[in-house]
């Protein structure tokens, strides 16, 4: 009984309770959102993620969603915002937590207001009584787990678990770590000790109810590993039988459970989401113990599947925390991932898969005990999926002779045709002539026979269609003066106007800024473009930035831009003379805007005349 001595993880002082649920609803009351957002510390919350220094009025560091090497991420503390020049993501607060953690937008605005202490409210009941179920059913799964793990650690008749769990390498530390727990060989034990009603019992997929009317455990006789979602909540279990046990060797909570689904849960998430998001790579196996066998091989990215295949619910989460994935299968398991939704996950979700080649007959979980440090090779050296599939093909092929080459070549080609880079396909085409000895153009030939033999498929390269946008010290005038209104619209927003604006995207980001209360509400009004700028500018330094020069150099780049018109109309219509008025008026007032005035209400005469040409009401 010593091996499993000692407090369990979960129930240590100060670790936060694994049944808390953060609620992914709609209709959180507008002035809740403002608050949260308003007394969060932002500082903090990214620096739970990232390391950030002090730079001026800014904090700057390495960017938690890419990897690299030299700061982009910047931070203004007092918008509340962060933005970063390498990858331009962008946001607030509840961005921030919504990307890192994996919430939707309600469920990041909760997590954020129970940090800061803020009691929401919504805007129906439905959505309260939801709340309080979600948060009633994690508590539940949660007690289970506890009640599993004390098993594991001090039931006497556990001790075959304990000693299964020793003989796979996994001591009471293990068992500690991970969770791990014991269901007892009894019909009712768990349901006695939460005492649920029927309703919440069944909901939970903890049991169910029996002919008679009692309650019933799901779990019987079972090593459990319990399932946690990306904010560590308690979701489900799967549950291995001893090697002389009865029954299917896993038995996992079901999908009729009201809260758990096996396509959109991944196993080890919870623990692997700090170092993927570093690394930005997660590792994806099978099983549990592949999980654990992982992690104590120093591979903490490492996640499993719920006894399903990857399903784009699981690439959307992976995406959220690392952008390469590398498939960890045995040796055939790597071909469970069908080449066609790996390619529309890779568009559709920017991800990168890749495949380990793990030694013939071996899986993560084996490896890792017998050795680890051909596992973790195998992950560092992992081929992107095309060409571990193409490769794989080409040396079952024969190609000592000429007929086992061209086979192998055609067979090769049906794979790269399944791509929908055609530049990637060519790269394979000059591969598999090579291997095989043959000529690109025949092997391009087999290729587009195999291709007209299958039907040709829809497919979509994706385009990078990222708006440029001025990055600091090459700010133009109209971007100087939206910055100045970011930070300190006071100085300069009733010297503002559409009139001074030649560019499109500046124009709108104006209209934008003028038309909501705050940058956040301008930030979500805008298009992509409008809120990348925005993002953009809010977290630069603007203490340098001066009203009267700012508009000076607007007025006086607007003016000429109006001068040259209609100079230009003067000179189509043959009428010099009736051009002459306003012609004269610019360009007096041009050469006096080389030097800022002592006033910006000096500027008020030209800043209306503009207005009045923009809008068609100054006559030649």
């Amino acid at each position: 009984m010593e091996w499993f001595a000692g407090e369990p993880e979960s129930r240590r002082a100060g670790e936060p309770t694994r049944g808390r649920w953060y609620v992914q609803l709609m209709g959180i009351v507008d002035d809740d959102v403002r608050r949260v957002r308003d007394e969060t510390d932002i500082i903090r919350i990214i620096t739970e993620h990232t390391q950030l220094k002090k730079q001026g009025s800014q904090w700057m560091g390495l960017c938690p969603f890419h990897g690299e090497k030299s700061p982009s991420f910047s931070v203004n503390a007092e918008k509340g915002v962060y933005y970063c020049f390498g990858c331009q993501t962008k946001g607030d607060a509840i961005d921030f937590v919504r990307e890192a953690l994996g919430l939707d937008f309600a469920g990041s605005v909760e997590f954020l207001a129970s940090k800061a202490g803020i009691n929401l409210r919504y805007t129906d009941r439905n959505e309260g009584r939801s709340r309080n179920r979600r948060r009633e059913h994690a508590g539940h799964v949660g007690r289970a787990v506890e009640f599993y793990h004390q098993r594991l650690l001090e039931d006497p008749a556990a001790r075959p678990a304990r000693d299964y769990l020793r003989s796979r390498g996994y001591g009471g530390d293990v068992a500690r770590r991970f969770n791990i727990g014991w269901a007892p060989d009894e019909w009712s034990e768990l349901s006695r000790h939460l005492r649920l009603s029927d309703e919440d019992w069944t909901a939970t997929g903890l049991g169910g109810i029996n002919k008679r009317g009692g309650q019933y455990d799901f779990f019987r006789a079972r090593i459990l590993f319990p399932i946690f979602d990306a904010q560590d909540n308690a979701v489900g279990f799967g549950g291995r039988k001893l090697p002389d046990g009865e029954g299917p060797k896993y038995k996992n909570t079901s999908d009729a459970a009201e809260f758990y689904s096996k396509s959109q849960v991944l196993y080890g998430l919870n623990w692997a989401k700090a170092e993927a998001s570093r690394i930005d790579e997660l590792v994806v196996c099978e099983g549990y113990t592949d999980v654990i066998g992982c992690h104590l091989a120093g591979v903490e990215r490492t996640v499993a599947t719920c006894g399903t295949a990857l399903t784009p619910q699981h690439a959307r989460a992976m995406a959220r925390f690392s952008k390469r994935v590398v498939l960890a299968f045995d040796a055939d398991g790597a071909g469970q991932a069908a080449a066609e939704r790996v390619y529309e996950w890779e568009e559709e979700f920017g991800l990168r898969f890749a495949v380990a080649d793990l030694p013939e007959g071996s899986d993560p979980g084996d490896l890792a005990g017998s050795d680890p440090g051909a596992l973790r090779a195998a992950i560092e050296d992992a081929r992107p999926f095309l060409e571990f599939r193409v490769d794989r093909e080409l040396g079952r092929g024969d190609l000592g002779s000429a007929e086992g080459r061209a086979l192998a070549a055609t067979a090769a080609m049906h794979l790269v045709t399944e791509h929908p880079d055609s530049l990637v396909r060519d790269q394979y085409v000059m591969r598999i002539a090579d291997r095989c000895m043959v000529s690109a153009d025949e092997v391009r030939r087999r290729g587009e026979r195999s291709q007209s033999g299958s039907g040709e498929r829809g497919r979509r390269v994706g385009v990078d269609t990222a708006t440029h946008v001025a990055g600091p010290g090459h700010l133009t005038p109209e971007h100087q003066a939206l910055r100045l209104l970011v930070h300190r619209p006071e100085e300069i927003s009733g010297h503002l106007v559409a009139a001074l604006f030649d560019d499109p995207l500046n124009r709108a980001t104006l209209v934008a800024l003028c038309d909501n209360d705050d940058l956040h509400s301008a930030m979500a009004a805008g298009d992509g473009p409008v809120a990348d700028l925005l993002g953009r500018l809010a977290v630069q330094d603007a203490s340098d930035d001066e009203a009267r020069g700012i508009v000076s150099r607007l007025l006086f780049l607007a003016a000429e831009r109006a001068a040259v018109a209609l100079e230009a109309e003067a000179r189509f219509s043959g009428d010099l003379a009736a051009y002459q008025p306003p012609i004269s008026y610019l360009r007096t007032q041009i050469m006096g805007l080389r030097e800022p005035p002592a006033d910006l209400a000096a500027l008020e005469p030209l800043l209306r005349w503009l207005v009045d040409y923009s809008e068609g009401r100054v006559d030649a």
